[in-house]
């Protein structure tokens, strides 16, 4: 089901990502839930719901990453 809000995403999303990250998942798996909705489109038995949060977490990492000394998640540096 779509995110209306940020404060629907899960637990582990609101308390590891900085906001601007939680917009990008938010707008990504809401993007995806609509896009991956036939099940023809997903890859193998994957649900709606598992499709769109491995799209948002891509989008996420796209433009973030995890600092793995300190384990936040920070802005990639654009080139």
């Amino acid at each position: 089901m779509p995110y209306s809000s940020i404060q629907e995403l899960p637990e582990s999303v609101r308390e590891h990502l900085p906001a601007h990250a939680q917009q990008i998942y938010q707008a990504a798996y809401n993007s995806a839930w609509n896009e991956y909705q036939e099940p023809s489109k997903r890859r193998g038995e994957e649900t709606r719901e598992e499709a769109a949060h491995k799209v948002a977490w891509a989008a996420v990492k796209d433009r973030y990453q995890k600092d793995e000394r300190t384990g936040q998640w920070e802005p990639k540096q654009q080139h």
